[in-house]
Formats: structure tokens, sequence, C-alpha cells
């Protein structure tokens, strides 16, 4: 007797739809589970098992084959616990209904309750595309699982639950798609309707508060170009690097750029909320990643915490901050293997991680954002404290950071020590009036990147800094002025080939801010400006 279910796999990021064959013939009574499973796979022969026996149902006594095919696909995670224990009860008759169209996924437990599964949204879009239209999985990830719409989401409790459904004797309520632009209200109201304690629904209130709060940039005191710098960089998505003495406000600075970032999209969401769905970092509560994210590893990360990898290939700390912002502060005390790590993804956007068992590539699309020290002792630039670093050891600081890394991030700003009186006399008002908010940055922000939009329509990139080289002659057209002072500023400064092509991406964003056409000599000054590395430690 043969039976055939659908599944989904999960290797790394990449999903793949996997068809769970059942064989029951006739010989002395064994369980084999073939097509490349790894141990957790292996485990579900005594998952299943004890779940059929423990639910009052009769476990086959007969030689048992179950194969996952494609046999080439390496099969990871306990997620074909169910489809395994369906596959099981088809072939012996235990279950007479049609499954065609329909797939299904989730780690069962010994007495036949559903558990949890990591990466379910990937594997809904992949089933999906092939025309799958309905999904049974465990019901904490049906939330995740209802932001893909068009596909019916039946959250699954048990499987006696599971059973009674398929039968007609009870009926799942599948799941209601949610809209993007209303998320995080109707998973609000979804929980207020769930409890009744007056305590809870005003933490629930509280909680949801706290998720829109962060720095404003009129916190921060002084540092106009430093704010500049920022904003040139979040208008055209360019890698910036803050270099100032400690207490100078790098890190604030950071931690404020989210607020002048444009609004995450509906496409951006779902790409990012797939990462942390696979690191199996969503919530229940809060299973989309409504805002970019903002990730700030230490200075001690690996390599393999950074690129990804591992054993189960689960994203690192650049795919992590896919579509948002990645903060690297102290810069040069990051291992110089964890650094490199970087290049690939600054570059094409992605990162590719190979293993002996593995290969995966996942998204890398960042903003990078790193603050260091200008010397050994942080005190090179600052007016009122001396530096004791000697000149050999400010080049071997610098040195730390590879030369092709530092070419590849398109903003270096100095962030000079603020004056004490303006930090005493910060809160007088005719300081505050000077201060902008981030929304009001923000909406010149989202001009120029609307400008870009217009520009690369019939591209695949959205912003200045994904330009290829093809692209930057194409739309950075200098006026005669603009061009001799960037030609005396690269013998001058001896930019590489790649700094020459960064300071035209930056002048174009600049030009953009202002809602130029053409790059005027005033925006390449700026651009030219923002390639302090070229003199620091001189």
């Amino acid at each position: 007797m043969f039976s055939k279910v659908n599944s989904v796999g999960l290797s790394g990021f990449k999903a793949q739809m996997i068809e769970v064959e059942c064989d029951l013939s006739t010989g002395l009574p064994r369980f084999d589970l073939v097509g490349l499973p790894d141990s957790a796979v292996s485990e579900s022969r005594e998952r299943v098992r004890s779940a059929i026996k423990n639910c009052g149902l009769n476990f086959p006594v007969s030689r048992i084959t179950v194969n996952l095919a494609p046999a080439e696909f390496r099969k990871e995670g306990p997620n074909f616990d169910l489809p395994i224990l369906i596959a099981i009860l088809l072939a012996s008759k235990q279950l007479k209904v049609s499954l065609d169209g329909c797939a299904l996924l989730g780690e069962i437990s010994l007495d036949g309750e559903l558990r949890r599964i990591n990466g379910v949204l990937p594997m809904v879009i992949e089933a999906k595309q092939h025309n799958i239209k309905c999904i049974f999985l465990p019901f904490q990830n049906a939330t995740e699982a209802s932001l893909i719409p068009d596909i019916e989401i039946y959250p699954v409790k048990s499987l006696p639950q599971l059973l009674n459904h398929l039968n007609g004797s009870e009926t799942i309520e599948k799941v209601k798609n949610f809209s993007f632009e209303n998320f995080n209200e109707q998973i609000y109201f979804d929980k207020k309707n769930e409890v009744n304690n007056s305590k809870e629904i005003s933490n629930i209130k509280n909680e949801k508060t706290t998720l829109k709060s962060e720095l404003d940039f009129s916190d921060v005191v002084g540092q106009q170009a430093a704010k500049r710098a920022l904003e040139v960089a979040a208008a055209g998505n360019h890698n910036i690097l803050l270099i100032g003495s400690p207490g100078a406000g790098k890190s604030m600075l950071a931690k404020c750029l989210p607020g002048i970032l444009p609004d995450i999209s509906f496409e951006e969401a779902i790409s990012c909320t797939s990462i942390y769905s696979v690191a199996g970092l969503l919530s229940e509560d809060m299973p989309l990643i409504t805002k970019r994210p903002f990730r700030s590893p230490h200075h001690t990360s690996t390599d393999v915490a950074f690129a990804g990898g591992g054993r189960k290939a689960t994203p690192g700390e650049i795919s992590m901050a896919h579509n948002g912002v990645l903060f690297l502060d102290e810069f040069p005390m990051f291992s110089r293997s964890a650094l490199e790590t970087l290049r690939q993804p600054l570059e094409d956007g992605k990162i590719t991680v190979s293993r002996n068992l593995y290969t995966a590539t996942y998204p890398g699309n960042i903003l990078l954002v790193a603050a260091m020290n200008p010397c050994p002792c942080g005190y090179l630039y600052d007016p009122t404290k001396l530096c004791v670093c000697t000149n050999v050891a400010k080049q071997n600081y610098i040195s730390k950071i590879s030369g092709p890394l530092l070419d590849r991030i398109d903003i270096q700003i100095k962030v000079d020590p603020l004056d004490c009186e303006l930090l005493i006399k910060r809160d007088t008002n005719e300081e505050k009036i000077k201060r902008e908010t981030s929304a009001e940055i923000k909406k010149r922000v989202v001009k120029a990147r609307e400008i870009q939009q217009k520009r690369f329509k019939s591209s695949k990139i959205s912003c200045n800094a994904q330009m290829s080289t093809r692209q930057v002659h194409k739309f950075c057209y200098l006026t005669k002025e603009a061009e001799e002072i960037l030609l005396a500023a690269y013998k001058r400064l001896e930019f590489s080939a790649r700094a020459n092509n960064k300071i035209l991406k930056v002048a174009r964003t600049i030009a953009d801010l202002d809602d130029s056409p053409n790059i005027n000599q005033i925006h390449i000054l700026e651009a030219i400006q923002y390639r302090s590395i070229n003199r620091l430690g001189k």
C-alpha cells in the first residue's frame, strides 16, 4: 500500500518542496526512513510511532519505508513529523482523504501535540509558488504564515484535531490574512480580545508603544557635520564610518539613523522576517518585522557569527541586518577575519556560506555604520586632551582595517568632541530651535529616495549606493567645474578607482537631496570631504 503527501524542507535559507512517500509491504516489521535525512529527521520515526499509539491509532505491523524526495536535497529539522505520520495513516487506510494541493508541516510530540518550528515563512512562500492551496501547520506558526496572501493556513493544535477535521467531524478555522499597513494594530486588537484582565491590556498597549520608541536627532547636541553625513548616508544607502574621540557621540548618532530611513516596504518586511524565521527569532505575538533591523554585535564576535553558518547554516549578523543597519562600534577591535566577511555583502548585497555539507546564500543588503577612535588612545582630534600615541602606533591601529574594506565604505566623517558650554546650555530655547527632528530629516531622505526610484525604475536597484560602473557613467554627470575639482583631488589624495566611484555615488545623492539633475561644484566638494580616512593618522 502506497501514499504520498506534500511538505516543504529548508536547508539554510533555501526552501524546497518535498514529497513524503510511504510504502507498506510484507516482511519483518521495520521502519526505514530514506532521502538524505539528518539526525533530527531520522528521530521522527520514534516520535511518529509514539504519537500514533498514544492517540489511540494502530501503528502498522509491517515493513514501512518512507522516502523524502528529492533524495539529493538534504532534509533538516523536525518539521517532517506531521507529513510522515499522515502518510503512514493514509497508506494503512486509517485515514481516507485526498490531500492533493495541500502541504503539511510540523513537529509532533509523543502525545500528538504539535510544536512550533522554524523557517515557516520561506516554506509557505515556496509552497505557494508550487500551487499549494492550503497548509496545515502548528498553531504557534499560524500568524507568521498568514502574512502570505492567497493561501489557506490551518492552525493545528493536536493530531486528533487534524484527523477530525480531515474526517469532517470537526472544523479547523483557517487563519485570516493580515494586511501589512495595519499589522501592528491588528495584532494588538487580537491580543486584546484574548485577555480580560485590564492590567494585561495595559501591558499590551505599553508594549506596542515601546516598539515605536527610538532616539531622535533632536536629542543630539551639536554635531551638525556628522548629522549631515548620516542624512546623506540614509538618502543613498551609503556605508559610513564615524571617527572621533571617546564620548563624542558616535554611538548615539548611529542609533538615531534608523529614525530617518524610509519606512520598510512589504517586500522588504517579508524578506527580513524570513531570515528571522529561519533563525528562530520570531515571537508568536509579533511575527512580522515591521521596522528596519538595527544590529550591533560585540567586537568579540567571530567570523561565523558575522557571516552565518555553523552546523545548521543559520543566518549571521550580516543577514540579520538585511534591509537595515549593521552598527559596528570599536571597528578596529573586531577580528580581521570577521571584518573581511563584509566584503561580499557590501558589494553584492548577499553573502554565500560554504561548508562541507552545504552551501547557503543569505541576503545581506545592509547599511554599514562603523565607529572608531582616530588612534589607540582616542584623543588625536581632541582639543583639550593630549594624544600620547606614536606615529607607528597610529598606523598600526589603522592598519587593523584592510585597505580594500575601507575603500568599500562610502562616507568617512570626523566626529569632533563637543564644547562643554554647548553641553551645559543644551536645553536653552535658542539651541532647541536649531535642532532638527528625525521626522524633518526623514522627509528630505524620502524625497531623495523617490528620485532614485524613478531613476532606476527599469533596473533591479533602488538607490545610488547600488549603482554599477556603467550606471555611474550614465547618471553621475559632472559639470566642468566639478570635473576639474575631482581630477585635482584624485591626483593629490591618490584615490583608488573604487574610491572615485564611491565619491561620484555620494555626490549623486547630495545632488538628489538638492533636487539637482547635475552634480555641481558644491556637491563634489562635499563628497570629497567624506574621505577622511585618507588623511587619518597623518
